[in-house]
């Protein structure tokens, strides 16, 4: 068990990194740190909150987890939200929903009235509102057990991207972005609502994504959305590979 043999090392006062090998021993440590967060949880709660992420790594953790780990757990007791959308049907290529369920949630026995797709298709704004509300009668007093997030070249995370108005929304656990520089509107968590999670974790592999995690890794200038993910008491676990590692310094 890789878990077993490595332990994350704290970076700054905000944020943890460890650096697992290879892509497929990084990837295989994301599946097992993903079945330990979730069976604490449902020992200690009876249920597992978790918030998914698009992109690359995240669906080959989940396309690993459906193969390999249909029995690790109970399902039955595991809850999907998501930590942004396109503003695009779930039968979009482009959708967050639609990768994962295709790439093999769906294939688990996890009861439909458990998965929360975010609709950003239509009426964003007010189905923003909505996801918020579905969020607190579900979690009710408790905050996720895990938000799951990437890392864009541009420093952005979930659909927080740079120079965009919800960066700067505190109140909201989730909210409409409009995204300027991309000309549409994406569903996104809030810094707020990903700060509160009991655990906080990007997913950074590839040689693609050297120099953008060895400049949100410094700790000044905090220029990058990314770098507002993290706090003294819940600190964000950077989960890195060999090759996104690359040009790491430590501060």
């Amino acid at each position: 068990m890789l878990m077993e043999k490595l332990k994350p090392t704290s970076w700054d006062e905000h944020r943890e990194l460890v650096i697992p090998g290879n892509y497929d021993m990084t990837v295989s440590f994301c599946v097992e740190h993903f079945i330990f967060l979730a069976k604490q949880a449902i020992e200690k709660y009876g249920n597992f909150f978790v918030a998914l992420s698009g992109g690359s790594t995240p669906h080959a953790i989940f396309e690993r987890l459906s193969i390999s780990s249909q029995n690790a757990l109970d399902w039955s007791k595991v809850y999907l939200f998501w930590s942004d959308e396109r503003s695009v049907p779930p039968t979009d290529k482009s959708s967050n929903y639609l990768m994962a369920m295709e790439s093999g949630l769906k294939k688990l026995s996890i009861p439909k009235e458990n998965i929360h797709r975010m609709v950003a298709e239509e009426n964003i704004e007010e189905n923003a509102k909505n996801y918020e509300n579905i969020i607190k009668a579900t979690l009710k007093d408790r905050a996720f057990d895990l938000v799951m997030l990437g890392l864009g070249e541009d420093g952005h995370t979930a659909s927080l991207f740079p120079n965009t108005e919800g960066l700067q929304v505190k109140d909201r656990l989730v909210i409409a972005n409009f995204v300027p520089q991309q000309n549409t509107w994406r569903m996104s968590l809030t810094f707020t609502c990903i700060n509160n999670a009991s655990h906080i974790v990007f997913y950074v592999l590839g040689a693609g994504k050297k120099n953008i995690l060895a400049e949100v890794l410094k700790k000044e200038p905090a220029i990058y959305p990314a770098q507002r993910v993290g706090t003294k008491d819940k600190k964000a676990l950077f989960i890195a590979d060999e090759a996104s590692a690359a040009l790491i310094t430590r501060p």
